[in-house]
Order: structure tokens, then sequence, then C-alpha cells
């Protein structure tokens, strides 16, 4: 899969240079979105005290947004559309096997599809996060210098520490990460059955659909459809506390960089624009923080499907290289 594309002479400009091009693309966005929080600094203090600006500095404000949303909205554009260029190809390989293999079609069709589309989301996903990360960190350890979190310097009897902010969302991302992993382990196991009978019950209306006397009768299209009933219940059950979790993690957080913030606020040690960058870059690093959180039932399928097409590439035997 991912090693012979990246290995291969014959895709060797467009898997290095592609991702040359991708990272290229993802570090001007990180950077657009570094100069949209400086923005929302200056824009903010304008809206907070208007009787010490003129309004000819707020559109002069709302006119540079526009500078840097649009090339942003493009370079997006273009990345989005890129990525969506990549497939893997199984085909070459599978038609010299003279053996069985399970669920083949759907692993050569739709498998690879979904393992190539959501390799596609997560990668990109994931090289946005590390630049984010390389670009906000320093940004929000800066703005931590405004910050004084008294409980936490009382707990760890510490005086004034530096990158407070940072460190309080690293240690939540990564607790997040960690009760995630607890309370969605067995999510893999059940998607991964879950395609199993999925399979199953599709083979057997192909099958079907030219010999309805051997196959697809009313009793084991039930018995099949019954399995298929019995495992998506386990699944949606195991999904549903899982989803309680995040959406609590995520709706906890979002009130983090206020709270952490509002006593700096009511003395006047730090203005609205502070606060609106501090509360941004705190979400920027969260985020990125938090990308295996939130994407937690997308690497469940992930792995789940990786599971399956490592099966069958045992399957097909030392085929070796595509023809």
């Amino acid at each position: 899969m991912i090693k012979a594309f990246f290995a291969s002479r014959k895709w060797a400009l467009w898997a290095y240079g592609g991702a040359a091009l991708l990272l290229f693309s993802l570090y001007w966005q990180v950077q657009f979105t570094v100069y949209i929080n400086d923005w929302y600094g200056s824009f903010y203090n304008i809206l907070q005290k208007p009787q010490e600006h003129d309004i000819s500095e707020f559109w002069a404000s709302i006119r540079y947004f526009f500078v840097l949303a649009i090339p942003y909205v493009f370079i997006a554009t273009v990345t989005g559309y890129f990525t969506r260029l990549y497939t893997f190809d199984y085909i070459p390989r599978w038609r010299n096997v003279s053996r069985d293999v399970e669920g083949a079609s759907q692993r050569l069709q739709e498998d690879a599809a979904r393992f190539a589309k959501i390799l596609e989301s997560l990668g990109l996903q994931i090289a946005r996060a590390v630049m984010t990360l390389i670009a906000f960190l320093p940004v929000l350890w800066k703005l931590s210098e405004h910050i004084q979190i008294k409980e936490l310097e009382t707990l760890l009897r510490a005086g004034h520490i530096e990158g407070s902010l940072v460190w309080v969302v690293l240690v939540a991302s990564l607790g997040s990460m960690v009760i995630s992993w607890v309370v969605g382990g067995k999510l893999p196991g059940l998607e991964f059955n879950n395609q199993v009978v999925e399979a199953a019950f599709r083979k057997e209306l192909v099958y079907g659909e030219d010999d309805k006397i051997n196959y697809a009768s009313i009793p084991e299209l039930t018995k099949l459809f019954t399995g298929i009933e019995f495992n998506y219940h386990r699944l949606f059950l195991h999904y549903g506390y899982f989803d309680v979790w995040v959406n609590l993690y995520d709706q906890c957080l979002l009130v983090v960089p206020y709270i952490i913030a509002a006593p700096s606020l009511f003395s006047d040690a730090i203005s609205l624009g502070i606060l609106v960058q501090i509360s941004n870059a705190f979400g920027k690093v969260h985020n990125s923080f938090a990308l295996f959180t939130h994407n937690w039932t997308t690497i469940t399928e992930l792995r789940s499907i990786h599971k399956r097409l490592k099966q069958f590439e045992k399957n097909i035997g030392p085929i070796g290289q595509a023809t």
C-alpha cells in the first residue's frame, strides 16, 4: 500500500513532489492563521474602545482581514483538490491469484477507496496540526506572560509559571487521549466485525441476483441481517458513550481560556483584544493536540480497514509487484 507507493521509482515524483507541495501549502495556511490571530488583537481593541479610534481604522482593519482571508481560502481549496488525486491499485495482483479471498470485491473497491480517502484526510490534518503547533505554541507561550493562574501557582507552590497556558492545554489534551483510548478501546474490533458481516450479506445478495434458487433465501438473509443488526446495536452503544465523553470534553475546554484570562481582564491587566487572541491561540493549540481525540471514530474505521487490507495482501500472496 503506502510503502509500495513511496518506494516505487514510477511514482517517486508524484509521491515526494506531491507531498512537498502539500506541506508547502499547509505551511502557508498555518501562517495565514497566525496573521489572522494577530489581526484579532488590533481589531477587538478598536471595538473595545471605539471612542479612542476613528471609523476609518475600523474599515482599514476589515479590508486587511480580506487581504488575509482570500488567499487563505484559495490555498485551502487548491490543497483540498490536490489531495483527492491519490489512490491505490490492487487489481493487477488480485487477477493472478487462483485462491478465493473473502470479500475480495469489497476490498478491491470499497476498502481501498475508503482507506485512501481517510488516509488523505488524516494525513492532511496531522501535517496541519504539527505546523499549527510550531506556529502557535510560541504565540500562546508569549500570551501567557499576561496571565497569572493563582490557583495553579498555589498548588505547585511556585511563582509565576512560564507558559502556563501551554502547560494547561498540553495536560488537558494528553489526558483526553488517554481517556479516549480507554473509552473507545472496543470500537476497532466492533468496526471490523461490522465490515465482515456486511460483506457476507452483500455477497449473498449479489449471488442471489443470478441464482435465486440456491442463494438469497429468506432464512439465510434473515440470519445474515440479524447478525448485522446485532453488531450495529453494539457499535452504536459504544459510539454513544464515546460521543458523550468527546462532546463533554470539547464544551469544557471551550470556556477554559476565558476562565483563566477573566481575572486579568477585569483587573485591566489585559485588553479585550488580548483575551480574544488567547482564546483563538488556545483553541488552535488545543485542536492540534486533540486531533486524535476528535478523529477517534475515523481512526477506528481506518484501523479496521487496514486490518482487512493486510489480510487481503496476505491472502493474495507473494505476487509482489503490480504489473
